[in-house]
């Protein structure tokens, strides 16, 4: 097996999905194992990305109780946050700069599985979302795929545009951006309780993101109007710039740096 992407394999749970799982692994350059019964045939595979019922599924072998993670933009929390989340009154949509009718094209250069760039393309935003990790870029894909799909939420997914690549190297090649939004993985405080399900998964899919200090100056650059820097509470400053302001919460924080001032509508 080709030792790559951290031993991820792709593979099917039903027979009907072997077409999409093929897919999926020629797309990416992963591995395809067939059944996900055969995984337990690869000793070196520490994920699978398993095609269920037509959903692309993240699974951690080793911890078998652990429910698979996958980008739903439909259902769940994030749907839930699309009803009743509070609409432009939200502290990410103050911090982008949500007001006087301003719908700016976002770039989310830390996407992840997507779910504040699905908010912000909610309340009326253009994003790019940026990834460069390729399991979670997949099961992006794949989220954003489906929800084009959906008949309630097609509108908002079509204002969401995937990027597979490093952000640092490739953000300054990206134009018309008049807000770049970062939030890199941060290392979490050992008496802390234990790192959230999706979170200790990343962590060691991904692992710290040890060069975030490098993506400011480019954001910085490359932002019409400001950067937004999500930080956990008890952060330091990203690149140690202090924000011209900040957004606080209850365990993070937004912090701002401004490069104009948000244009007034006419």
């Amino acid at each position: 097996m080709a030792d790559n992407h951290l031993q991820v394999a792709v593979a099917y749970v039903h027979k009907t999905d072997v077409d999409l799982a093929k897919q999926i692994a020629q797309r990416w350059h992963f591995d395809y194992i067939g059944d996900i019964a055969a995984a337990a045939n690869f000793a070196e595979l520490a994920f699978v990305l398993q095609v269920n019922d037509q959903v692309l599924e993240l699974v951690k072998l080793d911890e078998p109780k652990l429910a698979p993670i996958k980008v739903d933009f439909i259902d769940g929390a994030v749907g839930h946050r699309r009803k009743f989340g509070g609409g432009r009154g939200q502290d990410i949509a103050k911090a982008v700069g949500l007001k006087h009718g301003f719908n700016p094209h976002v770039l989310d250069a830390t996407a992840g599985l997507g779910r504040d760039a699905f908010v912000l393309a909610a309340l009326g935003c253009k994003v790019t979302l940026v990834e460069r990790n390729p399991v979670v870029a997949a099961l992006l894909e794949d989220g954003l795929a489906r929800a084009q799909l959906n008949a309630d939420i097609n509108e908002i997914a079509q204002r969401m545009t995937l990027i597979h690549q490093s952000s640092t190297q490739d953000m300054p090649q990206l134009d018309d951006i008049d807000v770049v939004y970062l939030d890199p993985m941060y290392p979490h405080k050992e008496k802390s309780a234990q790192v959230k399900k999706e979170m200790r998964v990343f962590q060691h899919l991904v692992g710290a993101d040890l060069d975030a200090d490098q993506l400011l100056a480019p954001a910085l650059a490359l932002a019409e109007y400001r950067v937004v820097v999500k930080r956990p509470s008890y952060a330091d400053y990203l690149a140690d710039q202090k924000p011209s302001t900040e957004v606080k919460m209850k365990k993070n924080r937004f912090d701002i740096y401004v490069n104009k001032g948000i244009p007034k509508p006419a």
